[in-house]
């Protein structure tokens, strides 16, 4: 818990960083800097792993879905979304953890669906009346494809893990090799642009690049290894009122702050429902 703790401290003032200084340049130039750069950290680890075979194209696979393809829906749903929202929203990724477990274990549990009707409903509460000013529905729908790509990729990589050897440092090389050839084939399909840069956004970029990204997913991951699902489904979440409370008094964000705390209640509540008791693993 300590791994994952540390990582979602550095995560959570990440929501209003993007937000402030990068959230009106192009998102996939954005994401495909910041994994090339956590790519170039890790890129001295690659032979530690001693990937073989199917293992190579496996580790890049996940690694283009679980960082790349999760990166630039997630830096792109900014532009739509405040950061507050943003956070709140990622809420979601741990259902999809459990719901993907459980259809890979082809098992069906009621408390499960009930967790997902609960964070449904918190959802629906903090829209009830609609997204804040200036929100758009597509920064809902790219947040949640983040969320899904964040999730196959924590539910596959023990497994991964397992295959290769077990050498953290030298896997997520190799994974952050996937995240940057898929952000920077992106970057060249969409034709992205350098419009808006400043030297301000670069130094942004730089420090969630080198930090949050490299440090702190390598700290997530290694960190999911060693707990239960359920710990891990309550840790995914550690961020989220951080992030929150970040992006109101550090940021200055307005939300309508009722609903938004009643909402996360609900979100929380549905994440203590689908917690497995204690003494019991997932």
């Amino acid at each position: 818990m300590v791994y994952l703790l540390a990582a979602s401290v550095l995560w959570a003032f990440s929501f209003g960083l993007i937000k402030a200084y990068l959230a009106d340049l192009d998102p996939v130039l954005v994401a495909a800097v910041r994994l090339v750069l956590a790519a170039a950290v890790f890129a001295p680890f690659l032979v530690r792993a001693r990937l073989r075979g199917r293992l190579v194209p496996m580790a890049l696979g996940l690694g283009g879905l679980q960082f790349g393809a999760m990166y630039v829906l997630y830096i792109m749903s900014f532009r739509w979304l405040p950061a507050w929202l943003v956070a709140m929203l990622t809420i979601f990724t741990p259902l999809y953890v459990i719901i993907l477990a459980d259809f890979r274990q082809r098992s069906f549990r009621v408390r499960h669906l009930l967790a997902a009707l609960l964070a449904v409903a918190g959802a629906a509460v903090v829209m009830s009346r609609g997204l804040p000013a200036g929100a758009d529905w597509r920064g809902v729908l790219a947040l949640q494809g983040a969320n899904v790509c964040f999730a196959v990729g924590q539910v596959f990589y023990p497994d991964l893990k397992m295959r290769s050897g077990g050498h953290d440092l030298g896997l997520m090389a190799w994974l952050y090799q996937g995240a940057a050839l898929v952000a920077v084939a992106a970057t060249l399909a969409t034709r992205s642009s350098t419009v808006g840069w400043t030297g301000q956004s670069v130094l942004v970029l730089l420090y969630l690049g080198l930090v949050p990204t490299a440090a702190g997913f390598y700290l997530w991951n290694k960190g999911a290894v060693l707990v239960g699902r359920g710990r891990l489904a309550v840790a995914n979440n550690l961020k989220i009122p951080l992030a929150v409370l970040v992006a109101w008094s550090v940021f200055g964000e307005s939300a309508p702050y009722g609903r938004a705390l009643a909402g996360l209640a609900l979100l929380v509540a549905g994440l203590w429902v689908a917690v497995p008791p204690v003494g019991k693993r997932g």
